[in-house]
């Protein structure tokens, strides 16, 4: 998915968590749901800004020598500026973007 395009907001929002876990019908499984959607994000941005920085990475074994890239700069202050992974995670809940389920409650069903 397209982080960098997303809808959601910059800075944190008061939610109403009872109007959030409607669907669900429960405010733990419903904030369980956005959390463990939101450590995905976490780690998806984290392994793409790390592949892009690895582009510009020197292995010299002498401390005293660092380099200062510019560009290098740029890109991280660019991933600073995304939303949060939690923001975009609390967003996808909300706009039904998000697949979840619930095993215990499947085999309940089942027997």
């Amino acid at each position: 998915m397209n982080y960098k395009k997303t809808t959601a907001a910059n800075s944190t929002i008061t939610r109403n968590m009872p109007e959030l876990s409607k669907e669900v019908g429960n405010v733990y499984e419903a904030v369980m749901i956005m959390a463990k959607r939101s450590n995905q994000i976490a780690v998806e941005l984290k392994s793409e800004l790390n592949k892009k920085l690895q582009e510009f990475a020197s292995y010299t074994d002498n401390l005293e020598e660092v380099f200062e890239n510019r560009e290098q700069i740029e890109i991280s202050k660019y991933y600073e500026r995304l939303p949060k992974s939690v923001l975009i995670a609390v967003e996808e809940f909300i706009n039904d973007e998000v697949y979840y389920r619930n095993p215990a409650k499947e085999k309940t069903v089942d027997a």
